[in-house]
């Protein structure tokens, strides 16, 4: 046990982290440059576009040390978004040390200070390194201050390297083995073991991901979930390298994988404890809840007959993201479909891309809401996320809504911009720090369905891309909530209805029916397309008609005649009104939660 050590690489996003992993495996001789590929622990296509991890892996590497001892290293790699940071703490978790990466030419960012703390909260040792030193723009000394002044760590420990060029890996692989102790766990005791991922394999079913804390497992062993209390038989256990090794045992210390003909992911929680059938441990590792989703939106096929394929696709889906939950539902606009819970919307869209992708599927998403918390009259609490489930206004006592702590790091030439920007999303209690000289830390309390809409895309436009965010849920506060509706041809479209604050249900009514205006093809009636809040009409844009020039073959005579043709034209535009139905595109729908043009 004193030769393993396990360790995880946290940044904020595009510091450098899925890099660094490649070279230290290609440092390791476990993959020859003939075979290797950038991003070699991503699998996915959308990560390897996108340059973010989704799914975290593992990986055990073999290390020979410069004093000719060796080492095996586990890598517990990490997704690097807000939205998963419930699977980046239960990885954290299996760890006794972590690489804290910095960029030497954007310094200490948002990400970077809420993976710091994450770290601190699991007791684990923080080695600083300082990636693309190979950059013209590298500030070194500045990073280092940034270092002391906003992380707290003694600068003079960080490590300096490019990822990249493959300078300093080899200090970094040192310190790791010789900086970070080695894991502690007794054999004899119970059986501990806490799960940090699982993936679906179609032919073996679910394998769970885990870090052995105490006792050790065997092949045919019978194992127990404690937080379901399931039972399965071990088919097959091991350790992660590129490929799957297997083992005739894991013991304590060990990170590997679990097959054990478990049918689907949603049967493994990340965050369980599993121990023996024969041998239980009394109590479970401690950290342990269920995911909640975050943001909730439907899904529709673009065509009705889809509705049967789009079914299987998510059941498939399910499969290997536990995280995703869906019911089935109904739109008067587009029919059959499912309404879906996200954990955020990074999620959401990796959701959208993958049905799309992997499972071929042409889907409309309505508008995403959050979960909103109704106190009636008659002293009962409902959870809605659906606008259609809207109660009589009448019936309301109090209406809340989730907030979220947002922390915000940007140079301080923006500040104006940035605040600006947050009190226009119902921002307060702000508070401000200045770490270093030309960096700021600005911290917003914020409702969640102000920032599930655009709110990223716009900091990153006001800061020039130099703006960083990061969140955490908060707690339900009190609001002045109303319903917008939409009609389109005085037909109200539920697929397009929001929950949204009173004071800014005009400009977003406003939004909304121009965005509308410029995506739904003329008629040939005109359309009037309106926002209605409790039976107002608080805005309208109206679309024109297509026209024949019926007067064309006047020539001349009396305007009688001319009068006479446009009266009979209008009569048969307002029958054609009446009975005419509107084609509402799939890009109507997807241009509400765009970000604004300005």
């Amino acid at each position: 046990m004193k030769n393993i050590r396990n360790f995880s690489i946290i940044a904020h996003i595009d510091h450098g982290k899925s890099t660094l992993a490649d070279r230290i495996i290609q440092m390791s001789g476990m993959v020859t440059d003939r075979n290797f590929r950038d991003q070699i622990l991503d699998n996915m296509d959308i990560e390897r576009e996108r340059g973010i991890t989704i799914k975290s892996q593992a990986i055990t590497i073999p290390y020979t040390s410069k004093s000719g001892k060796k080492f095996e290293l586990n890598l517990i790699d990490t997704p690097g978004h807000v939205d998963f940071s419930y699977e980046v703490s239960r990885a954290l978790a299996s760890c006794e040390g972590v690489l804290l990466l910095i960029d030497a030419a954007q310094g200490v960012e948002a990400q970077t200070l809420a993976n710091l703390y994450a770290a601190l909260e699991h007791d684990l040792y923080i080695i600083p390194v300082i990636n693309k030193i190979d950059l013209p723009s590298a500030d070194i000394e500045g990073v280092k201050a940034q270092i002391e002044s906003d992380l707290g760590l003694d600068p003079e420990t960080a490590i300096l390297c490019s990822a990249k060029e493959g300078i300093g890996v080899n200090d970094v692989l040192e310190a790791i083995v010789n900086q970070i102790s080695p894991p502690s766990g007794n054999e004899n005791d119970p059986l501990k073991a806490l799960i940090f991922d699982a993936f679906y394999d179609p032919f073996r079913g679910a394998i769970v991901s885990c870090r052995i804390f105490s006792g050790q497992i065997r092949q045919n062993d019978r194992i127990r979930f404690l937080s379901n209390d399931a039972t399965h038989k071990i088919e097959e256990i091991g350790i992660f390298r590129l490929a799957r090794e297997s083992r005739q045992r894991l013991s304590a210390g060990e990170v590997g994988y679990i097959i054990a003909g478990i049918k689907t992911v949603s049967d493994v929680r990340i965050g369980d404890t599993i121990t023996l059938e024969s041998n239980p441990t009394p109590e479970p590792l401690p950290g342990f809840k269920e995911v909640k989703p975050v943001v909730f939106s439907s899904v529709y096929p673009v065509s009705s007959e889809d509705y049967q394929e789009l079914s299987d696709a998510l059941d498939k889906y399910k499969l290997n993201d536990a995280a995703l939950v869906f019911q089935k539902d109904s739109s008067a606009a587009l029919g059959l479909g499912f309404r879906c819970g996200f954990l955020g919307l990074l999620h959401l869209e990796i959701v959208q891309e993958r049905l799309s992708r992997e499972f071929d599927q042409s889907i409309i998403m309505t508008v995403p809401t959050v979960q909103y918390h109704f106190l009636l009259t008659d002293g009962q609490t409902i959870k809605i996320d659906n606008p259609l489930y809207y109660p009589d206004p009448a019936t309301i006592e109090k209406a809340m809504e989730p907030y979220i702590r947002a922390s915000i790091f940007i140079p301080d030439r923006y500040m104006g911009v940035v605040m600006q920007l947050c009190l226009e999303r119902r921002g307060v209690n702000s508070k401000i720090n200045y770490p270093t000289p030309g960096r700021m830390e600005i911290r917003f309390d914020m409702p969640l369905a102000e920032v599930i809409y655009d709110f990223y895309d716009q900091l990153k436009t006001v800061t020039q891309g130099y703006g960083s965010f990061d969140y955490e849920l908060l707690d339900y506060r009190e609001n002045d909530l109303a319903k917008l509706d939409i009609l389109v041809n005085g037909e109200r479209i539920d697929a397009l209805s929001q929950i949204v604050h009173r004071d800014r249900a005009r400009p977003r009514a406003v939004q909304a029916c121009e965005r509308l205006k410029e995506e739904i093809p003329r008629h040939l009636f005109k359309i009037p397309i309106q926002g209605v809040v409790d039976g107002t009409i608080i805005s309208r844009s109206t679309i024109s008609p297509f026209r024949k020039d019926v007067t064309a073959k006047c020539y001349g005579g009396d305007i009688t005649r001319k009068r006479k043709l446009l009266e009979k034209q209008k009569k048969g535009k307002k029958r054609m009104k009446m009975i005419g139905s509107v084609t509402i595109p799939q890009s109507a729908f997807v241009s509400l939660f765009k970000a604004d043009k300005n």
